[in-house]
């Protein structure tokens, strides 16, 4: 297993915590994750950990909200997503990674603004252009297979697409559910971050995210919708900034 100080491991346990809030309905701290497990595990070797935790994650929130999926955002989303995956499995060997968050943080960056200034002028307008689901899909395809980062593409998506709070989470689940068993195979055969090693650490994890759960859960039950939209904006910029100065 990982030669882990005490230290170290502490900080992945809080990680599968917070990564165990998120799914259940407090999207938008996915960088938050990554980076304290890019700092313990390496950037590379986290993407391969984080993995299955992220399929645990899927299972309970696709059960949980199962009531609340929007099947026709899935149809419009999955095709995109997965090409998006494809190109990152080719590029992502080679991309300079500090190009690749800043690019990232800056795209999303600009979009909650924009998303902050349609909610300013009271807009309930959706945006209905099929390049807009394109390009969300597409960059939230590449970003999930670099770097686990597909929430905030997602999160904006659904947030213009005015999704109910409880439809937004049911839906996510089921997509991030079907895209991460998708990228298993490239994670174990072609950058081999998925090994019996590193399925160790995941399975010791598992505990601390499965209290995230529970615990997001009922912090879930306590925000109301209006209020849900601008607590995901807020975490989606926070991390957007985090990612680019991380």
């Amino acid at each position: 297993m990982f030669e882990l100080s005490t230290t170290n491991f502490i900080l992945a346990f809080v990680a599968a915590f917070i990564l165990g809030v998120s799914k259940a309905g407090l999207k938008g701290v996915a960088i938050v994750i990554m980076t304290i497990m890019a700092l313990v595990f390496g950037s590379k070797a986290s993407t391969g950990i984080v993995m299955p935790l992220l399929l645990v994650g899927d299972l309970f929130a696709i059960i949980y909200y199962r009531k609340h999926v929007q099947k026709k955002h899935l149809f419009k989303l999955i095709p995109w997503m997965l090409l998006g995956v494809l190109i990152g499995v080719y590029v992502g060997k080679d991309i300079p990674e500090n190009l690749f968050k800043k690019g990232m943080a800056g795209i999303i960056l600009i979009s909650v603004i924009l998303m902050f200034w349609w909610d300013y002028r009271k807009s309930s307008a959706v945006p209905t252009h099929p390049v807009f689901g394109i390009n969300m899909g597409l960059s939230a395809g590449f970003a999930t297979m670099i770097g686990n980062l597909a929430g905030a593409f997602t999160n904006l998506y659904f947030l213009a697409m005015r999704l109910p709070k409880n439809s937004f989470i049911g839906t996510a689940a089921w997509l991030y559910f079907f895209v991460n068993w998708f990228k298993v195979p490239f994670h174990v055969f072609s950058w081999e971050t998925i090994n019996i090693e590193s399925l160790k650490v995941s399975l010791f994890l598992i505990p601390a995210e499965i209290l995230g759960l529970v615990i997001g859960v009922k912090i879930v039950k306590l925000i109301r919708d209006k209020h849900y939209r601008i607590f995901i904006l807020a975490l989606t910029a926070i991390g957007a900034i985090v990612l680019f100065f991380r």
